[in-house]
């Protein structure tokens, strides 16, 4: 009784809050209707729609040995209390997509992004992840490759392989040029993300060898650590000595981000990885929890228009209509393909009773879902004329202050010189014109809120306190981005010399490292001599291959439940398939064929090379045109083989499904066989 009542308790707010929304879109609307109608669809999508999934579709078992039961071997298969595990993917999952996605798709106003990330998450995303971690946990642990290739076939696995590798090149450029705006001529950003490197070294000293298993001590000394970053880098800002030591062009700080990407992926994992994501999950946690409690406290109002006049394809932050850009847009904070890797990587061998596939899968996923709605709330209280000049490049607005001024008014977002510089000062920054990449605007939202929380007079140290936050979720991405790449790219290359595979031979490791790092490196400084700033091509090229890979991820659980003979229950991931291929797919032409120079990367990549040959460009767009053109054509090309990657799974899974249907032979299962916990126990006690 008390549970049906809760339900429709929050059924109720829920429905109150969403009305509240719709019915203020043309007027200011308090944050506080946006949190709550968020808490009250997550708590409702977990408590019903996830219950009814693990109960009918997944039929979980709590009786049912995990293979890190089974498997357990003290190093990769270890039975993990049901908190940790949660912690840990919620590290791995928590990348900077949740943050940059939503503040990038403001442009579009407030409510798109607000009502996708909602509805995507509770029915797409949240599914995912718990899906394929609990199809993964069946299957001891195998990965999505793995699962595709065993359930599929060959041709399957092979294209989900490539398809991944690819995507994560991309994934990992996305990072590296967002960290690289974040840090760009900011001496303090820099002096402390730099600091971070070291502090989560010397914890994981701390706890391999000064201290070993003193959790608490090596926790009370990160946070320390990290304090002292923070601090320390204001200090640096102000001593006209060190500062220039900090003080980095774009390109510079691309050549020291691949140099620590290559490092951080050939180091063994306790020695920065480990303790990275370790302090990273109590700093992403509080913070969120800070943010949420400091936007309940002050309930600020939004500032963004509900819908503003970009939806129509004319945005300066990037170009197309609301449809289908705002989808891979928000990308990861409303599903992530990238999760499905994480849900069939190290998690799954994690899981000590099937009954916490809900809790870590679902619940994990609704929490990032709600960092991204944090997100939003930060970008769209600030002023829509300051939000603009922060995140539109030199290329779209003008290259002086008094120019990008100028052209913002012009849409109807008022904002001045004056501002800007008072707003730059307060931040401690020399400039926040042209700081594309959503993270720099993101930072400056949330020190807004913190500061009218807990005290204006410390709006610098709020700011960078923001920037180390989202720095952290970057350097924790991109340091197993890579390492995850250079996984994947030694698996194929095994393929062609069999000591190549071998992850454990340090030639192999360093040859991959190289060329996952090189491969991703090539796109991340395109994207920083982009005049442009790089994210207006980059991240819709990530939402593309992320939403794609989400659909792959589907197309197998789809697959392995109609497989399974429950196939009336396979609207449950068809669904959200049938729209991530409509909305990948749409977006993906449009980005090849469209005419409009701001869309289309062919038309794009034309226009540039007419002005070049005709001499029309300025001398320095003109020293980078070749290589922006070539990019561009590149880009085209591989959003063409994404798709057709894509198209090629989904085909394939039809195919085994038809087959099935039908009584036809299809490949076996590989779900491991039935084994009770008790029995297993037992057998321990004999032995």
């Amino acid at each position: 009784m008390v549970k049906k009542l809760t339900g429709a308790v929050l059924a109720v707010l829920a429905a109150f809050a969403l009305g509240g929304i719709a019915l203020h879109r043309h007027e200011p609307i308090n944050a506080l209707w946006i949190v709550t109608a968020a808490v009250c669809t997550y708590l409702l999508g977990y408590r019903i729609y996830a219950a009814w999934i693990a109960a009918r579709v997944l039929m979980v078992d709590p009786t049912r040995a995990t293979p890190a039961e089974r498997l357990n071997n003290g190093r990769d298969f270890v039975p993990t209390h049901r908190a940790i595990v949660f912690g840990h993917h919620f590290a791995a999952i928590a990348g900077p997509g949740p943050l940059v996605g939503p503040t990038l798709a403001a442009q579009f106003g407030y409510l798109p992004g607000t009502l996708w990330i909602l509805v995507g998450a509770v029915f797409g995303g949240c599914v995912q992840d718990m899906t394929i971690l609990l199809l993964s946990t069946r299957r001891d642990g195998r990965s999505l490759g793995q699962m595709a290739r065993d359930e599929l076939g060959p041709l399957g696995g092979f294209a989900s392989l490539i398809g991944t590798l690819l995507i994560m090149v991309i994934l990992s450029a996305v990072l590296g040029l967002v960290l690289v705006n974040v840090m760009k001529h900011s001496p303090w950003a820099t002096a402390t993300v730099i600091a971070t490197i070291p502090a989560a070294i010397i914890v994981g000293l701390y706890l391999r060898f000064w201290r070993p298993g003193r959790v608490l001590e090596a926790s009370v000394l990160g946070f320390a650590l990290l304090a002292l970053a923070l601090v320390g880098g204001g200090w640096i800002d102000q001593q006209p000595a060190l500062r220039d030591l900090f003080d980095y062009s774009g390109v510079a700080l691309a050549g020291l981000v691949c140099a620590y990407a290559f490092v951080a992926a050939i180091l063994p994992v306790w020695i920065l990885l480990a303790p990275r994501d370790y302090l990273s999950t109590f700093l992403k946690l509080g913070t969120v929890l800070l943010l949420g409690v400091a936007i309940v406290v002050t309930h600020p109002v939004l500032k963004m228009p509900a819908v503003t006049g970009f939806v129509d394809g004319t945005g300066p932050l990037f170009g197309g209509k609301v449809f289908p850009f705002v989808f891979i847009t928000i990308a990861c904070g409303a599903i992530s393909g990238f999760h499905a890797l994480i849900a069939s990587g190290t998690t799954p061998k994690l899981i000590g009773n099937e009954a916490d596939v809900r809790l870590v899968g679902y619940g994990s996923m609704a929490l990032e879902s709600f960092v991204a709605i944090m997100a939003l709330i930060a970008a769209t209280l600030l002023d829509p004329g300051v939000f603009f000049a922060i995140n539109s490049g030199a290329g779209v607005v003008g290259a002086t202050p008094e120019a990008a001024v100028h052209t913002i008014s012009g849409w109807g977002f008022p904002v001045t010189v004056e501002q800007m510089r008072a707003l730059a000062s307060a931040m401690g920054e020399q400039t926040l014109f042209a700081r594309t990449g959503g993270a720099p605007s993101l930072a400056v939202g949330m020190a807004s809120i913190f500061g009218s929380t807990f005290g204006r007079g410390l709006l610098a140290l709020w700011y960078h306190f923001a920037i180390m936050f989202e720095a952290v979720f970057l350097l924790a991405t991109l340091d197993a981005g890579t390492r995850v790449g250079r996984f994947m790219l030694q698996d194929l290359l095994g393929h062609a010399w069999a000591p190549l595979g071998r992850t454990s031979w340090y030639p192999s490791v360093i040859f991959a490292s190289v060329a996952m790092v090189s491969a991703w490196g090539y796109f991340l400084y395109v994207g920083v001599i982009d005049p442009n700033g790089g994210v207006n091509i980059l991240w819709p090229l990530f939402g593309i291959s992320n939403q794609m890979l989400a659909a792959i991820a589907l197309s197998i659980a789809t697959g392995i439940i109609i497989k399974s003979g429950r196939a009336r229950y396979a609207l449950v991931t068809l669904v959200p398939l049938a729209w991530l291929a409509l909305v990948t797919s749409t977006a993906a032409l449009q980005k090849v064929t469209s005419p409009d120079v701001r869309i289309g990367l062919l038309a794009a990549a034309g226009d540039l090379a007419g002005k070049l040959a005709a001499g029309t460009l300025p001398a320095a767009k003109a020293a980078v045109a070749p290589q922006l053109i070539f990019n561009q054509r590149l880009d085209a090309v591989l959003t063409l083989l994404f798709t057709a990657i894509l198209w090629l799974i989904i085909l394939d899974m039809a195919r085994i499904c038809v087959r099935r249907l039908r009584g036809l032979p299809v490949p076996a299962s590989s779900e491991a066989p039935y084994r009770a916990r008790g029995e297993l126990h037992a057998a321990g006690a004999v032995q």
